[in-house]
């Protein structure tokens, strides 16, 4: 009795395993908002996956089908579902393939502006002394100079181009971070755990990247996810002035430009861009409002 009793638990493992990893994920997931996590899954579906299954060359279009209106129009055709451009080329498809320059650039411009930032607050908050002081003025100057204007006067320098256009944003939007999880370091810093580290011989790189990253992960996590809007924002804004990403690739920006001069003859070339930008910004920003109530503990308390 007691052997088939044992058999039994033994078996019962992997589906108790199971529960408890569905539970965790269940509790993990709960309350998450549906509607943004559903438009940024499809963005970043769109971001790796656009060009292989979108039906028409973005870049190639036909003039004999320029400014063909959306289907439901008169005049319009299942052919291009949401019309053309002045050039012919299909709207769907070029809306489909700019979701991966957006991505590629709002997700490299995150990873440097979080990697900058971290360093930063790190070397910053439990160093202190004058590299506190020369990092927080350095981050002051640069949290000083409006954004998109110094975006772009050094975009006109360097020119278009997408690696420019990362490294420009990349270098412009690390301070927030930085200012930001300075003030996490700080307060970790005077924390029970550290003390012991110290006490217990470890270096102050190992305390800095083994005990404090660790516990400011999450609110590097919630900047990165709302400073994703702010980035795709920047970048279409000036890829519309002519200074992001150049012809013919797609880009958000520069399609809401080249439909500016036919908002009263062909609406959609400007409006369906402009309305993904809107979709995709929104869903970052409640998304990361979502995460922040989520991860911060002070929020799950109450």
């Amino acid at each position: 009795m007691a052997n088939s009793q044992q058999v039994g638990e033994m078996l019962n493992v992997p589906v108790m395993r199971r529960r408890a990893i569905w539970a965790g994920m269940t509790s993990a997931l709960r309350g998450v908002p549906i509607f943004p996590a559903a438009i940024l899954a499809l963005f970043i579906f769109f971001g790796l996956f656009g060009r292989l299954i979108v039906t028409y060359d973005p870049n190639v279009g036909a003039l004999r089908d320029s400014l063909t209106p959306p289907f439901w129009q008169a005049g319009g055709s299942t052919k291009h579902l949401l019309g053309t451009d002045p050039l012919g080329r299909d709207m769907l498809s070029r809306i489909v393939v700019g979701a991966s320059t957006s991505l590629q650039v709002g997700f490299f411009v995150v990873i440097i502006c979080g990697f900058i930032g971290s360093v930063f607050a790190l070397l910053s908050g439990y160093l202190g002394g004058w590299v506190d002081i020369v990092i927080m003025r350095l981050t002051d100057i640069v949290m000083s100079m409006p954004f998109l204007i110094v975006a772009l006067n050094v975009a006109a320098i360097v020119g278009p181009g997408k690696y420019n256009l990362i490294l420009i944003l990349g270098l412009m939007g690390w301070a927030g971070y930085a200012r930001i999880l300075r003030g996490e370091v700080l307060r970790l810093k005077e924390s029970y755990f550290v003390r012991l580290a110290i006490v217990a011989g470890c270096s102050k790189p190992r305390i800095m990247v083994r005990h404090i990253f660790p516990n400011i992960a999450n609110t590097l996590v919630i900047l990165a996810t709302l400073n994703l809007g702010v980035i795709i924002i920047a970048e279409a804004s000036l890829s519309f002035l002519g200074l992001g990403i150049p012809p013919p690739t797609p880009a958000w920006g520069s399609m809401i430009s080249d439909g500016r001069s036919y908002l009263g003859l062909a609406w959609w070339v400007s409006t369906f861009p402009g309305i993904a930008l809107f979709l995709v910004v929104l869903s970052s920003n409640l998304l990361g409002d979502w995460l922040r109530v989520r991860l911060d503990p002070k929020f799950r308390q109450l």
